[in-house]
């Protein structure tokens, strides 16, 4: 049996830990390492170029979303499921729309994980039971003429500007993380008000809770 290597990408160590346990069991499975950020996420996955990340949704400095268009770009041949403890359609698509081949809800069972991992290794899709029937509706209100909903595109560091906004970074904070002028930060927070119609950090921020670009707890003071 030709083994995966595997990379967990989530910011939870317990997690990571269980993950781990479970997947070490399974046969021909390799876990080859962790990432606790999206950045150290894309930083490992370029190092050791796994066959398969599971990616959480939401991690702190670098979403998930991000972190797997980046990989996808360096590594267009590695495979991207998703991990959320949400099951938003939101979530889902922007999922999709980076490049992921999969969703699976935290719930998960421990066969079904592994299924997972065998099937997009195998270059197919797959999508936790709750998460597929919802696209197997959304395909169905598309046959029927409706319009289905698309997400804004934003670029790589317009959604890296809008996830520490979001964190409730600091303008001068953001510019230190990127490595960029605190004027190019500003006019990225303008670019971003203008194409999601929002006009102040709190709007922001709820906005990218509900992409799933950050968790609800990450900010607590929004009103």
């Amino acid at each position: 049996m030709k083994t995966i290597t595997i990379l967990l990408a989530d910011d939870h160590t317990i997690v990571r830990e269980g993950f781990r346990k479970m997947l070490e069991l399974e046969p021909g499975f390799e876990i080859v390492g962790e990432a606790a950020t999206g950045r150290e996420a894309i930083a490992l996955a370029l190092k050791l170029r796994p066959q398969v990340v599971l990616m959480d949704i939401a991690m702190p400095l670098l979403n998930g979303l991000e972190a797997t268009r980046q990989i996808l770009k360096a590594l267009p041949l590695t495979r991207v499921l998703m991990l959320s403890a949400h099951s938003d359609f939101a979530y889902v698509q922007n999922a999709t729309e980076s490049g992921a081949v999969g969703f699976l809800l935290k719930q998960t069972s421990a066969h079904e994980v592994c299924r997972a991992i065998r099937e997009v290794q195998a270059g197919k899709k797959f999508f936790s039971p709750s998460i597929a029937k919802q696209l197997n509706h959304q395909k169905s209100i598309d046959r029927d003429g409706l319009a289905s909903q698309h997400t804004i595109q934003l670029t790589s560091r317009e959604m890296e500007v809008l996830q520490l906004i979001a964190e409730g970074k600091a303008n001068k904070e953001t510019a230190a993380e990127l490595g960029i002028a605190i004027k190019t930060v500003e006019k990225h927070r303008e670019h971003l008000m203008q194409k999601l119609n929002i006009h102040d950090t709190a709007g922001l921020t709820r906005y990218a809770i509900s992409a799933g670009i950050i968790e609800s707890s990450v900010q607590l003071t929004i009103v």
